[in-house]
């Protein structure tokens, strides 16, 4: 695949994810954006659970993992460590488990709510690893030198907007939701630097 390919790959995984948000919430009148968390559109109890669990977060799960291969194959140099590619792909592929085992809200000490949960962590635990290793690459290169700092605050506005729950209790929903919005746009900012870069074309 090319770098073009691959950037795209990267571009469909947050598009997919917050069309098939946006549609499903809205098509739910209970559903409130200020209360509720996203898992919740796929829960054990939802309906067309899978519908989100899929294009919610399987898909842009599987694609996120392809776009790491072809971001950590042009950011690379021959000292390179694997720790950013592995924290991107596994950010992916546990976003996907999150999506294959639906949150059972009713029953929190559920084992698919317990698999979910480790899924929807995992997924972002591994993001926090490539995102503080991949700076060290990128400095190496004159074109990606550019990227990180975009990129770390980027990261740790994830890190800010995590602690919305714990400042504002009676609408914790929407701090997860700004997360979610950083954490794409860390995708979505590398995958057009990837998109534009003229250099280890596969």
């Amino acid at each position: 695949m090319s770098n073009k390919s691959y950037a795209i790959v990267g571009f469909l995984a947050p598009t997919i994810f917050w069309l098939t948000y946006f549609v499903m919430a809205n098509q739910r009148t209970e559903y409130s954006f200020l209360t509720k968390a996203i898992s919740e559109l796929g829960a054990t109890d939802a309906p067309n659970k899978w519908t989100w669990n899929v294009f919610g977060y399987i898909i842009p799960g599987i694609l996120i993992s392809i776009f790491s291969i072809g971001l950590y194959k042009n950011i690379k140099v021959e000292s390179s460590n694997k720790l950013a590619l592995i924290g991107v792909f596994m950010s992916g592929i546990f976003m996907a488990i999150s999506g294959v085992f639906p949150g059972d809200y009713d029953n929190k000490n559920s084992i698919t709510m317990l698999l979910h949960t480790i899924g929807s962590f995992g997924s972002y635990i591994f993001f926090l690893i490539a995102a503080f290793s991949y700076p060290n690459q990128m400095k190496k290169s004159a074109y990606w030198t550019t990227a990180i700092k975009p990129t770390l605050i980027f990261t740790w506005l994830t890190i800010l907007f995590g602690s919305w729950v714990f400042i504002f209790p009676n609408f914790p929903a929407v701090g997860q939701r700004i997360v979610f919005m950083f954490y794409f746009l860390w995708i979505i900012f590398t995958s057009y630097k990837l998109y534009f870069s003229t250099t280890k074309e596969n």
